[in-house]
């Protein structure tokens, strides 16, 4: 199998991915605790948009919530938050284990992925909700904690152009992680091939969503998987560890095609019955068609 190499970070944010998704936008379709005024239903009640509490400054926060008058009393810097109307948190999570570096073509499925998580970080702080951004293999390996303040948008984009994938991947523990260590209700939105054990992935995703949080997949793919064209004697080469096969694909494409689908069918399923979105990534789909048309779909369906 082919492995792309990566092409330049200026290619992380597509111009025309941006300028579709923000036509749409990307509205929580539950209610969120969020930590500061903004567009989307709080879980508390109150008149108008009331101050509730204190939440001590972490780099990235946007510095007009500030308490001057607390930092001028106390020497430390805290955040305003308020009730009744807030803005959410995003939870960027990119799967950078060795099976992501495939591709058949032009771009693998991580550099996809990190496309994907820049144009979406690059719209959640456009609308000014909060993005925080973690990339992982058997355990997250870098993190941005949440940032509304979108000139933030060059360091989410720079942590991930630098990331190179080196490993395994363990993608239940990472969100068994991520949802004991996530205080308040946000999304977390998980771009990955999902080359794992299943049911650990579905039961990290329902301890994601017992805890309140909404759960978006993008299943990520490169066509050749989804499609397995290969003619002749082919030797694939495996990743993260995985031995070389010697074998003809006519022989094997019937089998592996019915494997691929039960695979999607059984990560959509769960996903369905965990009241998440489901959406099915081919790369060689033109990334704007791909946001758009999610993001079509989330806006009738929030509506509704």
């Amino acid at each position: 199998m082919n492995v792309v190499s990566r092409p330049p970070p200026e290619t992380l944010l597509d111009p025309e991915a941006i300028s579709k998704a923000e036509a749409l936008g990307l509205h929580a379709r539950y209610v969120v605790e969020g930590y500061m005024a903004g567009e989307h239903k709080s879980p508390y009640r109150g008149f108008a948009v009331e101050f509730a509490q204190h939440r001590e400054y972490t780099h990235g926060d946007d510095t007009r919530h500030l308490d001057w008058k607390v930092l001028g009393r106390t020497d430390r810097y805290y955040i305003k938050q308020y009730e009744q109307e807030t803005n959410y948190v995003a939870h960027l999570l990119l799967d950078g284990s060795e099976s992501m570096k495939y591709g058949s073509g032009r771009l693998s499925k991580l550099h996809y992925g990190k496309m994907m998580a820049a144009c979406l970080a690059y719209l959640i702080l456009h609308q000014r909700d909060a993005a925080a951004l973690g990339l992982f293999d058997t355990a997250l390996r870098d993190y941005a904690p949440r940032t509304d303040n979108k000139a933030m948008i060059h360091n989410l984009v720079a942590r991930l152009a630098a990331f190179e994938p080196r490993a395994q991947t363990n993608i239940g523990a990472v969100l068994h992680d991520m949802a004991r260590q996530t205080r308040r209700k946000g999304i977390v939105i998980i771009i990955s091939d999902f080359f794992d054990d299943e049911q650990a992935v579905l039961d990290g995703i329902q301890h994601l969503r017992f805890g309140g949080n909404e759960v978006i997949v993008f299943h990520t793919l490169d066509p050749h998987e989804l499609e397995f064209p290969f003619l002749g004697l082919v030797e694939f080469e495996g990743l993260e560890n995985v031995p070389k096969i010697l074998t003809r694909p006519s022989e094997i494409r019937k089998s592996y095609l019915r494997e691929v689908e039960g695979f999607c069918a059984r990560l959509r399923d769960g996903c369905e019955r965990n009241h998440c979105h489901y959406v099915r990534v081919n790369t060689s789909h033109p990334l704007h068609e791909v946001l758009s048309a999610y993001l079509g779909f989330r806006l009738r369906t929030t509506t509704q």
